[in-house]
């Protein structure tokens, strides 16, 4: 039987956008004389919902802001209530949603671990049993008598989640809190999370817009878009739709919000004029074929002259980890640039990754590497492959060209003869 199941849910929103005086006055002038007021349009967080969840799944729930994860987090956890449908949750349930928020800033940390896991349906005797680790485990030994209100938001979100899991729920709700503390902090909530998931067998829900982070920790993934449920199954494939609709969505407004997309710094001494991807017969392309050839023409204007400046030219992936960089650092007697307009190009002759959706990345620095221009994102792109899928390919980001030997016949990854 289903621990979870969701029928026909849907969540209405009063948009709380401002009414002009115009409106205000005739509002106003209809409800004296008993006519009925112009009302807002009401907004769809969510929209005729339906799904149900097994007991000891891990189940993602991704999509891009304001696609409704968040309501149904918070649906679900009986923090809200639907306009329609029917919610059925059979066990108890431990929410990490606004972890912290709950926090009352005058009462210590000990008194808001006391008051929150009460909330959560401990008892005085079990949170005294858990009180030590749960101290432990947030690190938070030497501030547990100081008021929450002279905490830093980290601090407060490491006690939340300490208390969270350590709850004997059944069901444990996740939203966005997995990326907590430094990087030692966060290693320890994986551990936890992997320690739920897969020794305890607790059912999951979990938020969270780090895709990779989605796709290896969960066995399903919702993929959410305007309220409504666009795909539901294996973690893989409906990360694949989010990623291509993503870039469909940034490559539909990459012209006109270039700057809007990228992350920028520069020194004001260069402006980037233009970026593009060049196929093999020399035209502007978005597509790079796995394995294929990556060629990037930039042009861009100096104000002042620079002596041997170093050139990069790399990738990242749509959530910013580095993939190749090209310097011109490596050119022993590289030239010298006036002020005015330059072009460059960078020419990778097999480009390795495996399908998907990248970034391009450029700086600019002088021969003492003072920063001149940086800037990521500057042009979305997309890796593709006419191979058929590999088994686990979310867990790679290479795809190397390699030779096979089965049973002494040589075959070649990249090739359907042998």
């Amino acid at each position: 039987m289903s621990i979870i199941e969701v029928e026909h849910l849907t969540k209405e929103f009063k948009l709380g956008q401002l009414e002009s005086l115009k409106t205000t006055f005739l509002n106003q002038a209809r409800r004296i004389v008993g006519q009925p007021v112009e009302q807002r349009a009401l907004f769809k967080a969510l929209d005729d919902v339906s799904f149900s969840i097994e007991a000891g799944e891990v189940v993602g729930i991704i999509g891009h802001n304001g696609a409704g994860k968040s309501t149904l987090l918070k649906l679900l956890a009986n923090i809200s209530t639907p306009t329609s449908g029917r919610i059925r949750v059979d066990g108890r349930i431990a929410p990490l949603i606004e972890v912290g928020a709950g926090f009352i800033p005058e009462l210590t940390g000990r008194e808001n671990v006391y008051l929150n896991a009460s909330i959560l349906g401990l008892s005085r005797k079990a949170i005294d049993r858990k009180f030590d680790d749960i101290v432990e485990f947030a690190e938070m030994e030497e501030f547990i008598d100081t008021p929450v209100k002279r905490y830093s938001s980290g601090m407060k979100v490491k006690l939340a989640f300490s208390v969270a899991t350590s709850i004997d729920s059944e069901i444990l709700i996740v939203d966005e809190v997995l990326a907590v503390g430094d990087l030692a902090f966060q290693r320890k909530c994986f551990d936890r999370m992997e320690d739920l998931i897969r020794r305890r067998g607790k059912t999951v829900l979990l938020v969270s817009h780090n895709i990779r982070q989605v796709s290896r920790i969960c066995s399903r993934v919702l993929l959410l878009s305007n309220g409504r449920i666009l795909m539901d199954g294996d973690p893989q494939p409906v990360a694949d739709l989010f990623y291509r609709r993503s870039n469909e969505k940034v490559l539909a407004a990459h012209s006109e919000a270039l700057h809007k997309q990228s992350r920028i710094s520069t020194s004001g001494e260069a402006e980037l004029l233009s970026i593009a991807l060049i196929d093999t017969q020399g035209f502007p392309t978005d597509t790079v074929e796995s394995g294929g050839k990556l060629h990037v023409r930039i042009k861009f204007e100096l104000k002042e002259p620079l002596e041997k400046p170093e050139i990069v030219v790399g990738t990242h992936t749509t959530d910013f980890v580095y993939l190749d960089s090209g310097s011109t650092a490596s050119i022993r007697d590289r030239p010298d640039m006036s002020a005015g307009i330059h072009e460059i190009e960078y020419e990778v002759d097999s480009f390795p990754l495996a399908s998907g959706p990248y970034n391009i990345r450029f700086a600019l620095l002088d021969k003492n590497r003072r920063m001149i221009y940086i800037g990521e994102s500057l042009k979305t792109f997309v890796v593709t492959s006419d191979l058929n899928e590999a088994y686990e390919a979310s867990a790679r980001l290479l795809a190397l060209p390699a030779l096979w030997k089965l049973d002494g016949e040589s075959y070649s990854s990249f090739s359907s003869s042998h």
